[in-house]
């Protein structure tokens, strides 16, 4: 006995097969899509962090001891940076460990003009006391740089600056 298929059921048979092909064409095609991405050269995390800091410089003053350094311009592998995000200040007593005394948090990423030096002024010291500091810069995605170059200073009273009412030229002498 032979069975006939009516037309209705083999042209939703054919319906039903295309919208599967469809289906299965367009997964396809997202999964290439969602796979493509930015393709560059992969970056070591060395390569990745802020560049050390190398002008790091302490001066006592009348409350504590001002530090100053100018911002990373690059990262460690040659980069342009772009994500400085803070810097960690830490101080040692003469022969110690460092610790942690202070953050600086900087905010102008996506100005036209950006901050090039950075001071931080240190007033938790004491006077005759010798301290060593460091720096370290910080990105937005966490990668720190190495520590800055060490500057060792000893907490003394600044000289006052030359007051008009008594100061005195010194006595010329004559050239033999």
């Amino acid at each position: 006995m032979k069975y006939a298929i009516s037309p209705d059921r083999s042209a939703s048979a054919l319906r039903a097969k295309s919208f599967a092909v469809l289906l299965i064409c367009v997964a396809v095609a997202n999964l290439g899509w969602l796979g493509c991405g930015v393709k560059s050269i992969p970056i070591p995390p060395e390569a990745a962090r802020p560049e050390k800091i190398l002008n790091l410089e302490a001066a006592s003053s009348k409350s504590g001891i001002r530090l100053a350094w100018n911002r990373p311009e690059d990262y460690a592998g040659g980069e342009k940076m772009r994500d400085l995000g803070s810097f960690t200040i830490a101080r040692s007593g003469a022969d110690g460990p460092y610790q942690k005394i202070g953050e600086i948090p900087v905010d102008d990423a996506g100005r036209f003009q950006v901050q090039r030096t950075f001071t931080y002024m240190d007033n938790a010291t004491e006077l005759g006391s010798t301290y060593r500091y460091q720096v370290i810069s910080n990105t937005t995605d966490g990668y720190h740089s190495e520590p800055s170059n060490t500057v060792t200073i000893v907490r003394k009273v600044p000289k006052p600056p030359p007051n008009p009412e008594n100061f005195v030229l010194p006595t010329p002498t004559p050239l033999r």
